[in-house]
């Protein structure tokens, strides 16, 4: 039976190394972002015969509920979402950070978030599929300042309340939770970070759990530098 992936923020960085992870496992894959211009070079890598590409802004519900249709009619069955479309803030903390940057932040993080939950939940109930979400390590910690921490502190949240929600209707929801990781988020590769594979691999870890296994979380952080002799 072939299974079928839909990413969400899958042109570059985390969502596309789970692409080509989650391909090389033989998944149908449903890939979107806002533009179809930089997802097309993902899916003639992949296979346009593998791959459905949707352009879509994840915080308008009805390009949302044609995504799901347009899945559906392209490979019959959703088996996994992985919601992982997410953008940052701008620097100034809560005294001085740019609020529009805030509000675009907060809609995509969250709303859009909650709202590819509730678009691909009646596919997922019939597949007794897999929510696995992109949170951080950010929603762990106390930052200094950072909006971008508080959402994905409601990120947690969500997933937790969703597990709950979700009882007894066997589908799985694994928080996934990177510490730094060197992706196009920033705008100079960071020092001791996780590269985009490595989230991807926590993905497929996650994923190829039998049914009675439920990874609820996986907090993934760099080894911290080795110290100098």
């Amino acid at each position: 039976m072939e299974r079928v992936m839909l990413i969400t923020g899958a042109s570059s960085g985390i969502g596309a190394a789970t692409a080509r992870a989650a391909a090389r496992e033989g998944y149908k894959l449903v890939l979107t972002a806002r533009s179809q211009e930089r997802l097309e070079p993902l899916v003639q890598e992949l296979g346009p015969e593998n791959v459905l590409s949707v352009a879509m802004d994840v915080t308008d519900m009805a390009a949302q509920q044609a995504m799901v249709e347009q899945t559906l009619e392209r490979f019959g069955r959703l088996d996994a979402v992985f919601a992982n479309a997410g953008r940052g803030g701008s620097p100034g903390g809560f005294s001085g950070a740019d609020h529009e940057a805030w509000r675009d932040m907060i809609l995509t993080n969250i709303y859009g978030l909650g709202l590819t939950v509730q678009a691909t939940l009646p596919a997922l109930r019939k597949a007794q599929g897999h929510v696995l979400i992109t949170g951080s390590a950010a929603g762990r910690a106390t930052i200094p300042g950072s909006m971008y921490g508080a959402t994905k502190w409601a990120v947690t949240g969500l997933g937790h309340n969703l597990r709950e929600e979700l009882r007894g209707s066997g589908i799985r929801v694994t928080l996934i939770e990177p510490g730094m990781v060197d992706t196009p988020f920033f705008d100079a590769p960071p020092e001791n970070a996780l590269e985009a594979r490595d989230i991807a691999s926590a993905v497929l870890y996650a994923l190829d759990q039998p049914a009675h296994v439920d990874i609820n979380e996986l907090l993934v952080r760099p080894t911290p530098p080795r110290a100098e002799d």
